[in-house]
């Protein structure tokens, strides 16, 4: 089909431009969907059955549509001009330096993409913001494009995503919710009404939501504030039961069942991960600062103190449990990718277990499904500062294990950090007959039956579950 009703142009072909645009696709099959990017090696990998991320079900619907009305291009001035919609969806870093460095959310990206479309576009376009970004960043965007010296009119609307890695095709199958921000000018108004109509073509009119700029900027990090908020609390809970006894997923069970509460995120664990808690978190904080509101800035802060007391509170669990030291001992590490059913390892809490046992000189052996020793090195590089340079005979202390058994042949303890399905169903008889004794699980996830374990012959320690040195007898019921 080469008579397409709309054209559509999408910059950036990450995590969310590649599989949003995939499924506008499939839905649509009278819009021709462009997905760009600068990265020539990202752009081949989309044209390929080896795509640049995994994510269920995305192969599947890339395959069937790309050559048809979904592309892959880094001609990115001939599918600007074509395109009658251009998202940006391209990444929003936290700044490293400079004023709000450490909170504010670095724009260039959203800029330059600004100033791309302003230079080669030669007809009237609709700007959607996918990136998540800060409150006030449709304004420059808008002023941007407005100086344009060829008398274009742009129209900028706010789409955030709310996707959840490793069920982001689920999420834009079935949303629980669009959201389109525009200006409230009649311009403004007929731009967010095409590009609801886009959407309602699979999803009910009623949960396209349709608010001012401001309003859907600011309404994903309050969205991925309030998760987070939840994770940490539960956790705080967490190091609480283990200091008492009481265990953290009776707890979870109890307060859930509270219909002012609900069950979703009350699972404690070794911590939050992935790109857009933390970025999106330190960005609300620094908005707080920035208009003078300290008192929220701190109260949100407390969010990320707490997942970062609960990763250095694992890291000492292990280190103490094994008898204060966990020099020269192998660590199994099951899992690296910051959640199950992706690969992405953005903020992973693996990684920042990892560095702790790093420096307290472990042999430390990794498995993980989908994260490869590439991926690794470069997030722990950018995230940690760990790297081949200032870390002496780093590629001595971990290795990359084919698989789960490989990993915990031999080994002191193994860690579970990703809740990958297949970490449930191991052979642990197998794997402690293989082990170094006493045999020590630390199950970072709660994912594992912990009686069947100790039956074993493992000592098994778990995230809010009772201590079992401290309380023998609180294991000893279960």
């Amino acid at each position: 089909m080469t008579d397409f009703k709309l054209k559509i142009c999408c910059m950036g072909a990450g995590y969310v431009g590649g599989p949003t645009m995939a499924v506008i696709a499939k839905k649509c099959p009278d819009i021709k969907v462009t997905v760009c990017d600068i990265s020539q090696k990202q752009i081949d990998a989309w044209n390929t059955n080896d795509l640049p991320i995994y994510e269920p079900g995305l192969l599947e619907v890339v395959k069937e549509c790309r050559g048809t009305n979904l592309f892959f291009s880094t001609d990115l001035d001939t599918e600007i001009d074509a395109a009658d919609i251009i998202f940006i969806s391209v990444n929003t870093p936290t700044k490293t330096q400079g004023i709000g460095a450490g909170r504010a959310a670095n724009i260039k990206n959203c800029e330059l993409c600004a100033r791309h479309i302003a230079k080669v576009s030669t007809s009237d376009k609709i700007v959607v913001e996918k990136s998540t970004v800060p409150v006030k960043t449709a304004l420059a965007v808008e002023r941007i494009l407005r100086c344009n010296d060829k008398g274009i009119k742009f129209q900028v609307l706010s789409n955030p995503e709310f996707l959840a890695e490793g069920t982001a095709m689920d999420d834009l199958f079935a949303p629980d919710r669009v959201l389109i921000g525009g200006q409230q000018t009649p311009d403004g108004l007929k731009a967010a009404a095409a590009l609801s109509d886009v959407y309602a073509r699979w999803v009910p009119r009623e949960q396209v939501l349709t608010t001012n700029l401001w309003s859907s900027e600011l309404s994903k990090l309050v969205a991925n504030a309030f998760l987070a908020q939840r994770v940490s609390s539960i956790n705080s809970i967490s190091a609480l039961c283990e200091a008492t006894g009481a265990d953290v997923s009776e707890i979870s069970r109890a307060v859930g069942m509270d219909d002012r509460i609900g069950k979703r995120f009350l699972q404690s664990s070794v911590g939050f991960g992935g790109s857009c808690f933390q970025k999106d978190i330190l960005n609300l904080v620094y908005l707080c600062e920035t208009y003078g509101l300290q008192e929220c800035a701190d109260y949100w802060n407390q969010v990320i103190l707490m997942n970062d007391f609960q990763k250095k509170r694992f890291s000492e669990k292990v280190v103490s449990s094994m008898f204060n030291t966990v020099t020269g001992k192998k660590i199994a590490i099951l899992g690296y990718a910051f959640k199950k059913d992706t690969g992405d390892v953005r903020e992973t809490p693996s990684m920042f277990v990892l560095r702790d046992l790093l420096q307290e000189q472990a042999k430390l052996h990794i498995y993980d499904p989908k994260v490869s020793r590439e991926e690794m090195w470069s997030e722990m590089n950018y995230t940690c500062g760990v790297n081949h340079d200032n870390t002496p005979k780093l590629d001595e202390s971990v290795t990359t294990s084919p698989d789960a058994y490989a990993a915990c042949d031999g080994a002191h303890a193994l860690c579970t950090l990703t809740e990958w399905d297949e970490f449930k169903t191991l052979d642990y008889q197998k794997i402690f007959d293989s082990m170094a004794k006493p045999a020590f699980i630390f199950d970072g996830r709660n994912i594992l039956d912990h009686a069947a374990l100790r039956e074993i012959g493992f000592e098994v320690y778990a995230i809010g579950k009772p201590d079992p040195v401290k309380f023998p007898e609180a294991v000893l019921q279960k």
